[in-house]
Parts: structure tokens; sequence; C-alpha cells
């Protein structure tokens, strides 16, 4: 299983457009990825629920899990996205 971890860049946190761009990534990778703040449980990041209950903030550190084939280089991808203020563009 890979892991990674990123820092959440957006302004406004995983919120609204923010969550929506992440969400979109995570599911046109065609596997399972998952998200968590320290001390919480591995949530879906494929879903816009999980993530507006995550309660991530800007500046929040999240780690990222992915399993299958391509899992090392859609997590790369993915705490790229994360570390981009998607609220500035």
């Amino acid at each position: 299983m890979a892991e990674r971890q990123a820092t959440i860049a957006s302004a406004s946190g995983l919120h609204a457009r923010p969550a929506k761009l992440f969400v979109q990534a995570v599911q046109e990778k065609k596997i399972p990825v998952t998200i968590a703040v320290a001390g919480g449980p591995d949530l879906n990041a494929g879903s816009i629920l999980s993530l507006m209950g995550l309660g991530a903030a800007h500046g929040t550190v999240v780690t990222l899990k992915a399993d299958g084939d391509g899992a090392e280089q859609a997590l790369d991808e993915l705490v790229a996205l994360l570390e981009t203020d998607l609220d500035a563009e």
C-alpha cells in the first residue's frame, strides 16, 4: 500500500471548490484512495461528504493511502493537487 502526506494549501481548506476538484481527481484514478487527519480514521477520498466531514483547514496535514496499479503515481498527483491553492485558480 502506497502512502503520502500532504499539507492543505487552499485558503478555505478542503471545502466547496477544492473538495470538488479533489474528489473528481480521485475518481479519475480508478483505484481506492483514503484520506485521514492525524489520529482520525481513514475515509474514502472519493466522497465529497467524507472530505467535508474531515474538517481539513488550510495548513492541515493529511495522509493519503492507495492500493493497486499506479498507486504511487496517483498519490503523487493527488498530493500535488492538495498542495496547490485551488481557491486561487
